[in-house]
Formats: C-alpha cells, sequence, structure tokens
C-alpha cells in the first residue's frame, strides 16, 4: 500500500520509512505523485496544522496521506517555540539560526530549569474511494491524530552531526545503551535506529499503526 508524506522533507521521509516499512507500507513524498500543494498552517495546535497538511494532500491525490506536525516546547519559555519552532527566528527552516535565538534566549536559564520536549502530532486522513470526486478533490473517509512527545533538556552548545532542527541543542531523557552517564547523547549524537525509538515522530507515527493496518485489511 502506499501511503504520501504530506510534506517535501528528506529527513522525515526517511523516519517514516524506517517506522512504516515494516507494516509493508510505501511511504513516497507528496512530489512522487504529483502533487504539489502549498498549505497555509493557520492551526493553533500540533494536532490542528498536522491535519490540514494530511487533509489537503489526500483530496489532491485520491491515496492515504500522513502528516505532522512537530515542534520544541521550553517549560521556562511558557511553551515557546512551539508550533512556530521551524521558524523561531524568522525564515522558516533556517536551523542555525533557530538555535542561535534559542540558545540567546536561555542563556541566563541555569541547567536544571532548562527541560524540554519535542512534541508531534501525526495525521492520517484517509479517501473516500466510493464517493465522486468534486472539483478535482477527493472526499474524505476518515482521519486520525496520535501524539508523541520527547522529554529531555537544553544544552548550552550544540553536540552532533546527525538529525535536524534543534537535535543538536536537545538531550533526551532516554537514551540508548552506549551513552555513557557522564555523557548523555543529544538527539544530533544517536543514529536513527537509536533515535526513532525514543522519539516524539517515532511515537505519534508508531500510535498511527493500527490505523495504517486497518486500511490494508
Amino acid at each position: 500500500m502506499k501511503v504520501v508524506l504530506a510534506s517535501k522533507n528528506q529527513h522525515k521521509l526517511v523516519e517514516m520509512r524506517d517506522i512504516l516499512s515494516a507494516q509493508g507500507v510505501e511511504v513516497v513524498l507528496e512530489s512522487d505523485v504529483g502533487v504539489d500543494v502549498e498549505v497555509e498552517e493557520t492551526g493553533t495546535t500540533f494536532e490542528e496544522n498536522s491535519l490540514l497538511k494530511a487533509r489537503a494532500v489526500m483530496e489532491a491525490s485520491g491515496l492515504p496521506a500522513i502528516a505532522d506536525d512537530s515542534g520544541l516546547i521550553v517549560d521556562v519559555m511558557g511553551n515557546a517555540p512551539g508550533i512556530l519552532s521551524a521558524r523561531w527566528a524568522g525564515e522558516h527552516g533556517n536551523d542555525p539560526a533557530n538555535n542561535a535565538l534559542l540558545l540567546a534566549q536561555l542563556s541566563d536559564i541555569p541547567d536544571a530549569a532548562r527541560t524540554a520536549r519535542f512534541r508531534c502530532a501525526a495525521a492520517l486522513a484517509v479517501p473516500d474511494s466510493a464517493a465522486p470526486v468534486a472539483g478535482g478533490r477527493h472526499a474524505i473517509v476518515s482521519e486520525t491524530v496520535e501524539i508523541g512527545e520527547m522529554p529531555g533538556r537544553i544544552l548550552r552548545a550544540a553536540r552532533g552531526e546527525h538529525g535536524f532542527g534543534y537535535d543538536p541543542l536537545f538531550v533526551p531523557d532516554d537514551q540508548p545503551e552506549r551513552a555513557a552517564a557522564d555523557h548523555p547523547l543529544t538527539s544530533a549524537e544517536m543514529d536513527a535506529a537509536e533515535k526513532n525509538a525514543i522519539s516524539h515522530r517515532g511515537k505519534a507515527i508508531k500510535a498511527l499503526v493500527p490505523a495504517v493496518e486497518a486500511l490494508l485489511r
């Protein structure tokens, strides 16, 4: 079965494929099925934005679509950057600028108060194959949203070369066995399997598996 990832992000595609390949699901980007949808993320929550994206790509492609909306929540900052995580410094996807701004905003915050968590809302939108296509848009028959979180803390300097976004600054509470007690790993120091096992996105997508399996039946 083919499922469209409502994203142009190659990093997310790799993560989704790693998680869903065992279910016999082929995950492709929207561009792979000839869809180029620009979705205005007008929602005020991760859940709302993930559904907006999944619905739009499902309606355009006629295929089941998965979307996620995720971000970093820093407790001392009143849950910011939140849904603005990817554009916290102004330009969408400018990871160095976002990281630099976050470090500057937390510069006077003691280590014990630098607690944070990544949150992900993953949405699955399923088309109604029996319904007529109206105006080039496929009707929806069902939608599911699941939430995943990864708690941890923010460092004072970046570490690691893997991952993307705030990964080099974030030390998850859950650590792989190889991590030393006095040197816990950032998300960017973990390999893909280690990160997927504990990540907010991994948890949210895994929670969607029953809904995906229902499609296979």
